[in-house]
């Protein structure tokens, strides 16, 4: 059966959440996992920085490269992809996991918070892209993938959040042409995307949020992990749907409480 084992994935957003716990998961097989996340020193209310993600990374059994790097910063993200390169000796896997989220409307989003989740979500994804493909184009199996959303253009999307809706998307609108630009090379460009609430450090600290009705980040990171050993291409899959066609039948255990209705994510 295949795995990550000595695969280097270079992970956005990767010291907490979804994107630790898709690190995580590609450590339990051996693999090198690159840390490229802002956080280096603790939050006040986040717990988590490049450093703990690295140590935790190496607990499970890889090896890990943390880096400080603000996916905005055209120069810290070219530089960071050489000091991976340096360390492991090229990049299979990138996973654009690194996300800012403003669930506002057009009269309250400030254009500081636009250019914010345009800069991460869809600039810094094309940029991490951009940056790794020459190593990509060297890798065998080589992958990226998108956590954003399935491409459903319903107004019911875009209303309540305009500016969020269009960042999140041009992260999946990047599979949708990525995946058709790089098919001659044979890289895989996927999108994945929880289809429940994921009970992320974030949503805990948000007053009134259903974290009971989340599930937990290893559920991403699981299917995540299908995904990346897998070959595909041009997807838009959904973590639950690519558990179910790999024969998972009991979901009780990613649940916070298994007691409780689950709640839906955006987008699906």
């Amino acid at each position: 059966m295949p795995d990550l084992r000595g695969k280097t994935l270079f992970i956005t957003g990767a010291s907490r959440g979804i994107g630790l716990a898709i690190a995580l998961r590609a450590a339990r097989d051996g693999a090198n996992i690159v840390v490229a996340a802002k956080t280096t020193a603790p939050h006040p209310k986040l717990p988590g920085t490049i450093y703990t993600a690295a140590e935790e990374i190496r607990a499970a059994g890889g090896r890990a490269l943390a880096l400080a790097v603000d996916i905005r910063d055209e120069e810290q993200v070219r530089g960071a992809v050489a000091a991976a390169v340096a360390e492991f000796g090229g990049i299979d896997i990138l996973v654009n996991n690194a996300s800012a989220i403003s669930l506002t409307g057009t009269a309250e989003t400030p254009m500081k918070r636009f250019d914010l989740m345009m800069g991460v979500n869809t600039r810094g994804t094309f940029l991490c892209t951009q940056a790794c493909l020459p190593h990509l184009r060297r890798a065998e199996n080589p992958q990226v993938l998108m956590i954003s959303p399935p491409l459903d253009l319903q107004p019911r999307w875009f209303g309540p959040h305009v500016a969020y809706s269009i960042a999140k998307y041009g992260m999946s609108l990047c599979v949708l042409g990525m995946a058709e630009e790089f098919r001659p090379w044979g890289i895989g460009v996927n999108a994945l995307w929880p289809r429940t609430i994921i009970a992320t450090a974030a949503l805990q600290v948000i007053p009134g949020a259903p974290v009971d009705r989340a599930r937990k980040p290893e559920v991403v990171a699981d299917a995540a992990w299908h995904v990346l050993t897998g070959r595909r291409t041009g997807e838009f899959l959904l973590d639950e749907t690519v558990l179910r066609e790999a024969g998972v039948t009991d979901f009780s255990g990613y649940a916070v409480d298994p007691e409780q209705p689950l709640f839906d994510d955006l987008f699906v």
